[in-house]
């Protein structure tokens, strides 16, 4: 079992991610990630083609938009996103939100892990980001809330 206390933590487009469980030591079934985003950051809209995603919210709070429909969701509250359907969230508190995500089955992490090292931006480095993105069963569909 890897010692989950000294991973290391990524940061990509102002948002952090540090990986609780990848699908190594899972066989596959399940990544997670803590994550922490900044105050009215959030990713563009996207399908994730082979992956569920499930957040549980520890801190902040979140508008969650999925297939034309928003909600929001606070600490202590959850949200899951069935594979292909086509999601975006935006923090909407006035300080950071923290996160944990949960994709089922797992393997995505090597998604975050190219975009850290990579230094990719968005939406300067989009053309890139969708080339890599294809291969870890994402699509970007549209513009972030």
């Amino acid at each position: 079992m890897k010692d989950t206390l000294s991973r290391e933590t990524l940061h990509w487009n102002g948002t952090t991610y540090r990986t609780i469980l990848d699908a190594s030591e899972t066989g596959g079934a399940m990544s997670i990630f803590d994550s922490v985003s900044p105050p009215r950051s959030g990713p563009p809209r996207h399908v994730h083609d082979a992956e569920d995603e499930t957040f549980i919210i520890l801190s902040g709070e979140v508008e969650l938009w999925m297939e034309g429909e928003s909600f929001t969701r606070g600490p202590g509250e959850t949200a899951f996103i069935p594979r292909g359907a086509e999601h975006t969230f935006r923090v909407i508190s006035d300080h950071p939100c923290r996160h944990l995500v949960i994709l089922t089955p797992g393997g995505f992490d090597a998604f975050f892990t190219e975009m850290a090292e990579g230094g990719y931006a968005i939406p300067a480095d989009m053309a890139q980001i969708v080339e890599i993105a294809a291969r870890h069963n994402l699509r970007f569909t549209g513009p972030p809330l």
